[in-house]
């Protein structure tokens, strides 16, 4: 018999040409490019397909105001440095609630501007992420279980 899945997981990649500077000890370096590659990770409950255009769309949407661009001159960057660590916390916060609006949960993001550098925010470990999963399970459970109630109902109204 085929265990039934508890959720499926996505893992999307996205690439941004930006551009920044960064400022070390008061003093602004060259502006410069970088082919910038994020990489999300996501989890839908249950075993509902999903197709992976859906979040992708999400994605690039929320990107895109980002694609050639000097980070330095776009908001928050323009007040934080726009470092790979400083990009992808902040492509975190607002993916995390972007996809949470439409049915998924972040489980991470990694965010490379060259191949061999990378850094990771992951969600897995985190009290509120194995809550989220929980509420996503229980509400189709819930779900199902009012689906077969609701098909006794009918049964047994037919009945009569």
């Amino acid at each position: 018999m085929r265990k039934e899945k508890l959720y499926r997981e996505y893992r999307l990649k996205s690439y941004l040409n930006m551009n920044h500077y960064i400022i070390i000890n008061g003093k602004q370096g060259q502006t410069h490019p970088h082919t910038w590659e994020f990489i999300t990770t996501i989890i839908v409950s249950g075993t509902e397909f999903v197709e992976f255009r859906t979040f992708e769309s999400l994605i690039e949407g929320y990107l895109d105001k980002y694609q050639n661009q000097i980070l330095n001159t776009i908001e928050p960057f323009n007040l934080i440095v726009p470092t790979i660590e400083n990009v992808t916390d902040h492509f975190n916060e607002e993916l995390q609630t972007l996809l949470r609006e439409h049915g998924g949960e972040l489980v991470s993001v990694e965010g490379s501007e060259t191949p061999t550098r990378s850094y990771i925010v992951s969600h897995r470990n985190e009290p509120d992420f194995i809550e989220q999963i929980g509420k996503k399970q229980t509400e189709r459970i819930s779900g199902v279980v009012q689906y077969v109630v609701d098909q006794i109902m009918n049964d047994e109204s037919e009945k009569w």
